[in-house]
């Protein structure tokens, strides 16, 4: 999976738009508990997530790979196609 769109939620989930058009929801809550996700308790620190495409990270180091999410995400619907006929 390619991560094509990231947005971060106040309730510690992420709002994600897969290349491919898959839209999905991943909660990072249950990760909060690891020593390398510590400081994205504090929810300033969780929303400055940044895209890299197969993975996401945060400036304090913390990452997740998008094989990760995809295993782990609720996908809840596609993206409607831009293509005309």
């Amino acid at each position: 999976m390619r991560i094509a769109e990231i947005h971060p939620q106040p309730d510690w989930v992420l709002s994600i738009i897969a290349e491919d058009g898959r839209i999905g929801c991943f909660d990072v809550t249950p990760y909060l508990e690891y020593e390398a996700f510590e400081e994205l308790r504090d929810h300033n620190e969780f929303m400055k997530v940044s895209n890299g495409g197969y993975f996401i990270e945060w400036a304090c180091g913390a990452d997740l790979s998008a094989d990760t999410i995809e295993a782990r995400w609720e996908v809840i619907g596609k993206a409607a196609s831009t293509t005309t006929a």
